[in-house]
């Protein structure tokens, strides 16, 4: 599945419930907050050790895999509304990472 189906996948769910309207740029900044801090929770006060073997336990995977689609649904919802590729931002953002940060050779 490529990112423009998930795309029009979450546009059709919302379209079919009239969410539309609440689908605005601030909204969706502000649940995708929400979503990663909720996904932060889970880590909270595990050790380094602990949060490396997270995904041992199937009943914490399962609530680490769920807030990881939520996030991924909120940023793909912004970024449709918003008018970003968010893979072409995201190309774009590693390469001007590259440059920021060269590898010591």
């Amino acid at each position: 599945m490529d990112v423009a189906k998930l795309q029009r996948r979450l546009a059709d769910f919302a379209t079919a419930r009239n969410w539309q309207p609440f689908h605005t740029p601030k909204n969706l900044a502000a649940a995708l907050s929400v979503e990663a801090s909720e996904l932060v929770e889970i880590f909270q006060w595990l050790t380094p050790q602990e949060s490396a073997r997270v995904m041992d336990d199937p009943d914490t995977a399962h609530r680490v895999t769920d807030e990881v689609a939520d996030v991924l649904a909120y940023l793909l919802q912004l970024c449709e509304v918003l008018g970003i590729d968010a893979l072409a931002a995201l190309d774009a953002k590693i390469d001007r990472n590259e440059q920021r940060f060269p590898t010591k050779e």
